[in-house]
């Protein structure tokens, strides 16, 4: 057997919603839609023009960049009100550490160096690990009374936030956000309870910002567990890199990746997998 045959298959699609589900219906699976955001225009982040602000009058002393997308967001709405170059000195003139290779390359594109490398798997825990040693090794890398700013996208991380500000530094978020809840959530909300119910066989992400804000509202709802519980049940398939990279840092390592980037890709090698996926994952769990 191959396809969707019999399967339900969650799609967390927004703009191109209908597309999606006419594909997973060709395929015979029974299409679940769960549009999971909309688009903001950048220049309504009012926090990142307000770190712009405090960075050109030198009232950071560290800046945290945590996402390669974020980075660039906030780099966008900054430069709508001054001039990059500014940006880019009052950046050299600060510690700028980012978490993962994606902030990384962002920040090189820009000749900006960066005070410190965070090491695998590049998560929270890595980086409050990278700046305890910095500061055992490094006189001038002390946490205790920094101004740091932290770039934030899709969802905060109280656990740094919270560890950041137990080693004594004023942290100021900077959220940035390209896209938001969708207006209606009552979809998503259903289909965080039936993944928790493990009714839902198969997902697909078609970008980080879907994994994000699925599991906001999943903590919203109190239902995080449970939905993670649904999620390894499930086929969790993702279209590349980033997004894979978003669900690894929320404990869920993606299935499987299609061979371009694409979203008919995505449908049809997970439809082309889709038993053995299942019969594989399916082995010894409690929802069987």
């Amino acid at each position: 057997m191959s396809g969707f045959t019999g399967l339900r298959v969650l799609a967390l699609e927004s703009r191109r919603a209908a597309e999606l589900a006419k594909l997973i219906s060709t395929y015979g699976g029974e299409p679940v839609v769960a549009p999971a955001m909309r688009e903001v225009p950048l220049d309504s982040n009012t926090e990142a023009l307000s770190f712009a602000e405090g960075l050109l009058a030198g009232q950071f002393d560290m800046v945290i960049f945590l996402t390669g997308v974020g980075t660039r967001a906030v780099l966008s709405v900054a430069e709508a009100k001054h001039p990059r170059e500014a940006l880019i000195a009052a950046l050299r003139k600060v510690k700028v550490v980012p978490r993962g290779p994606k902030p990384i390359a962002v920040l090189r594109e820009l000749g900006i160096t960066p005070a410190l490398m965070v090491p695998e798997p590049n998560t929270w825990r890595e980086l409050l690990a990278a700046l305890d040693e910095a500061q055992k090794s490094l006189p001038e890398f002390h946490l205790k009374g920094a101004r740091i700013a932290l770039q934030e996208y899709g969802v905060s991380n109280p656990e740094l936030i919270r560890g950041l500000a137990d080693r004594g530094a004023r942290v100021t978020r900077v959220p940035v956000y390209q896209w938001v809840l969708p207006e209606d959530v009552a979809p998503l909300q259903s289909a965080v309870r039936e993944l928790a119910a493990g009714k839902i066989d198969a997902v697909l992400f078609t970008t980080a910002v879907q994994v994000a804000h699925l599991f906001q509202v999943a903590a919203k709802m109190k239902l995080e567990e449970p939905m993670l519980q649904g999620l390894r049940r499930a086929i969790v398939a993702s279209i590349g890199p980033t997004t894979s990279e978003e669900l690894q840092g929320k404990g869920i390592p993606a299935d499987l990746e299609p061979s371009h980037p694409k979203m008919g890709f995505l449908v049809k090698e997970t439809a082309d997998r889709a038993t053995a996926l299942l019969a594989k994952k399916r082995q010894g769990s409690t929802f069987a």
